[in-house]
C-alpha cells in the first residue's frame, strides 16, 4: 500500500533508545517501508556531542539565547536539540537519495491514533486532490490560530513539536537548501520559519519562508507527553562550538 503511494517512512531514534524503537515498531503498520536513524552513523545523540565534535563536522550554531518572555528563547541551545535537528536533516537528505515522491518522518515517542493508516492514506489523497503535500503535519502543538484549508486540514499558524509530518520531494529539497546545519536552531522552530514569517526577526532573516504547510485536523498522532517524560533534549547539556 505504501509502495503504491511512493511513501518512505523515517523514524527519528537514538541508538541507545532501543526501548523506544521497540515500542514504536509495535505500532507502525506493516505496510509501511521504514528506516530508523539509529541504523545510520551521524552526530544525532546530544549525549555524544560537544564543541570539538561540532567544529570538526563543520556544524554551526545560531546565536539562540535572547532576552524574551518565551522560555524556549530565553535559554541556551541544548546539544540534544542540535542532535535532533541534525537527525531530521539526515531524514530529508536520505529521502532525496531515493526515488520516493513522498516521505513521512516520525519521532520515536509518538503514539499512533486508532485507524492511523487508513486515515493517513485518505488524507494524502485528499491533499493531492486539492493541492500539494508540501509540509503536512501529522500532529503538532499549535501556538496561534490556524486557518481552515478544507475538511480535515488546516493551514497551521506557528506551531511547536515535530512529532510527525509528511514532505514531498520539492519541499524536502527546500529544507535541505536552507542549510540549517550552518546555523542550527531547534527543528520545531526551523519548520515554522520555513512556512511563515518567524516571530523572531533574527531567525526570520536567517531562515526566510520558502514552503507551504498543512496540518491534519484532527491529528493522526497523540501527544506523547502524558506517557513519556524522559526527554533526551531537555536533559542534555548546553551547546557550544569552539572558536
Amino acid at each position: 500500500m505504501s509502495a503504491d503511494l511512493g511513501l518512505q517512512t523515517y523514524v527519528v531514534n537514538l541508538k541507545r533508545r532501543q526501548d523506544r524503537r521497540e515500542r514504536i515498531t509495535r505500532q507502525l503498520p506493516a505496510e509501511l517501508t521504514v528506516e530508523f536513524t539509529s541504523d545510520w552513523d551521524g552526530p544525532f545523540d546530544g549525549a555524544a556531542l560537544d564543541g570539538e565534535v561540532l567544529r570538526a563536522l563543520g556544524v554551526g550554531l545560531f546565536p539562540w539565547r535572547i532576552e524574551s518572555n518565551n522560555p524556549w528563547w530565553n535559554r541556551t541551545l541544548k546539544y540534544g536539540e542540535v542532535g535532533c535537528t541534525l537527525s531530521h536533516l539526515a531524514c530529508w537528505k536520505r529521502g532525496l537519495e531515493t526515488d520516493a515522491p513522498l516521505f513521512m518522518i516520525v519521532e520515536d515517542d509518538v503514539r499512533l491514533v486508532d485507524g492511523f493508516l487508513p486515515r493517513l492514506l485518505e488524507g494524502i489523497e485528499a491533499v493531492r486532490e486539492n493541492g500539494e503535500i508540501g509540509l503536512t503535519y501529522l500532529a503538532r502543538c499549535p501556538m496561534e490560530p490556524d486557518q481552515l484549508a478544507w475538511p480535515g486540514f488546516v493551514r497551521p499558524g506557528f506551531s511547536y513539536c515535530t512529532w510527525g509530518y509528511l514532505l514531498d520531494r520539492e519541499t524536502a529539497r527546500q529544507l535541505v537548501d536552507a542549510q540549517v546545519e550552518m546555523a542550527v536552531i531547534p527543528v520545531d522552530e526551523f519548520l515554522p520559519a520555513m512556512y511563515l514569517d518567524h516571530p523572531r526577526p533574527d531567525v526570520r532573516t536567517r531562515f526566510p519562508r520558502r514552503i507551504e504547510a498543512l496540518a491534519f485536523a484532527p491529528p493522526l498522532l497523540a501527544d506523547p507527553s502524558d506517557e513519556l517524560s524522559d526527554s533526551d533534549t531537555e536533559t542534555s547539556a548546553d551547546a557550544w562550538v569552539l572558536t
